[in-house]
């Protein structure tokens, strides 16, 4: 059975021009970081420069949107960026992207790439159907903090992707819990492309991943959802 996403009407209510798209992939191949992955990496920081044209990421007008819908939850975009600005930030960076592993690699590369926040997330660990939701601050959410693993909570009404077993990130795209990242024993997994309005380039982006994925595992079983 495919994998259930809902969007809460809260969270449409403050951002009507939100969609998504997911990417459900079966007998993927993770591997450590590759020569390859590392070059896309390098290749997606190009292309985001090229795109960018000497402006800061936050001011496309994609990022400018995400810091609308971040204000419109209560978060101060300054402080807490959306993870297509966050990546941005560090592929502009002397030190350039971090390498962790050929799936994160190459769903950061897509983000960097197209400026659009992307996750992922191991289906072997998502407990039910996920949903998008305004938190209410009685959800868990697992994190490590001084290398120590710990339970955290949202703040009330911040925009939290969840399952039946907690939070899997925090304000919306921000923080990921470890719970349900990718690790090297991942086979199987969910990409979340996401959007702020008509322009911001999904399509394009999820075909690309798409064809990535394919590419590192050749036998992976892949169903891309349309936009919602």
């Amino acid at each position: 059975m495919p994998l259930q996403l809902t969007v809460s009407d809260d969270v449409r209510a403050i951002a009507p021009d939100f969609h998504h798209i997911a990417i459900e992939a079966y007998g993927l191949v993770n591997t450590p970081s590759t020569p390859e992955t590392s070059a896309l990496l390098d290749d997606a920081a190009r292309r985001l420069a090229e795109r960018l044209d000497g402006r800061a990421p936050h001011e496309d007008p994609h990022m400018v949107a995400w810091r609308a819908a971040y204000t419109a939850f209560g978060a101060k975009p300054n402080r807490t960026r959306n993870s297509a600005e966050a990546l941005a930030k560090r592929a502009l960076a002397d030190g350039g992207l971090p390498r962790i592993n050929t799936l994160v690699d190459v769903y950061n590369a897509i983000s960097v790439a197209h400026l659009i926040p992307v996750g992922g997330e191991d289906l072997g660990h998502i407990k039910g159907g996920m949903r998008l939701i305004r938190a209410t601050g009685a959800e868990d959410f697992v994190t490590v903090a001084s290398g120590e693993e710990t339970v955290e909570h949202p703040d009330a009404g911040e925009v939290v992707w969840c399952d039946d077993e907690g939070v899997t990130c925090r304000r919306w795209n921000w923080r990921q819990g470890t719970r349900t990242r990718l690790t090297d024993s991942s086979v199987d997994a969910l990409f979340l492309l996401e959007g702020m309005g008509a322009h911001a380039g999904l399509e394009a982006a999820g075909a690309e991943l798409a064809e990535l994925l394919r590419k590192f595992s050749p036998g992976a079983r892949l169903t891309v959802h349309p936009a919602v």
